[in-house]
């Protein structure tokens, strides 16, 4: 044998040797220093070939498994893991059409439970949520004008009660016990929504106020000639969340509302369309 084919010889024992030796490691069990429990690790209950490799557990292998056991945006919008949302909001807006001498203020509380983890993928990613929202101040500002009441039949203003008038504020509560949203999740602090909506609210007056001094108008002045105090307020609308911090949002809102009383009284012209918007802070559970 040469002396070129010893060394050889010996190299390949030697890497040979190194292989075997980190494969037989690789077999080992792992303990990380953060998990080792002085009464329950016992260094004898292991073989010569069996005694587990322990691993010091660093700040950052601390931080990426904290990371790996909460979703992504789980943080942020707490998911579906975090069901539950409530909180406090301003609203206002004005009416259109033939309504846009008309203007609301409501001020009340939402209440949320996130009833699906997130479903799709892309930009329509989200999850459904269903809300309740109640307005226990609900005002509308509407114009002040005059009219008379009169009895069947009547043809003339003596037959008739004197003017009053009618109109201006008017004050009640709002509940819309149905609503249907859409999260959109796949953004970081913003999450947008979508959604659709039905409520009722009560007026301390019949709403909106009718009638004029016309005595021979008996849909204007006659007995049936009025409207109810209950109306109905479908509405659909755009938002969106935006996350302060961890499960601390400040929201903003757009919504379409039409406010009819489903002919409960003698008269329904209620109000076709009205754009309001909406301010408020959210807590998630």
């Amino acid at each position: 044998m040469t002396k070129r084919a010893g060394w050889f010889l010996v190299v390949a024992g030697l890497m040979s040797g190194g292989v075997a030796g980190a494969a037989q490691e690789a077999a080992k069990p792992v303990v990380l220093v953060s998990q080792l429990d002085p009464h329950a690790l016992n260094i004898d209950d292991f073989g010569a070939d069996e005694a587990p490799t322990v691993a010091t557990e660093s700040p950052v292998s601390r931080s990426l498994m904290a990371a790996q056991a909460v979703p992504a945006g789980g943080a942020v919008h707490g998911g579906f893991g975090h069901s539950w949302n409530y909180g406090v909001l301003v609203q206002g807006g004005v009416g259109l059409q033939d309504r846009t001498d008309f203007s609301f203020f409501m001020v009340g509380g939402h209440l949320g439970k996130i009833v699906t983890s997130d479903l799709g993928n892309g930009a329509l990613k989200g999850n459904f949520e269903y809300a309740v929202e109640v307005f226990p101040l609900w005002q509308s500002y509407t114009p002040t004008f005059s009219r008379i009441k009169c009895p069947a039949g009547a043809v003339s203003a003596a037959q008739c009660s004197a003017p009053y008038n009618v109109g201006g504020k008017f004050t009640g509560a709002s509940v819309t016990p149905i609503i249907l949203r859409w999260n959109f999740t796949h953004g970081g602090k913003l999450m947008p929504w979508v959604q659709g909506a039905g409520g009722v609210v009560w007026t301390n007056h019949k709403y909106p106020a009718v009638g004029n001094l016309n005595a021979s108008d008996p849909t204007q002045t006659g007995p049936a000639s009025d409207t109810s105090v209950w109306n109905f307020t479908p509405q659909g609308g755009v938002g969106a969340h935006y996350f302060l911090r961890p499960r601390r949002s400040v929201d903003f809102a757009v919504n379409a509302v039409h406010i009819s009383s489903a002919s409960l009284g003698d008269k329904n012209p209620g109000v076709n369309t009205s754009v309001q918007l909406s301010v408020g802070y959210s807590w998630w559970k």
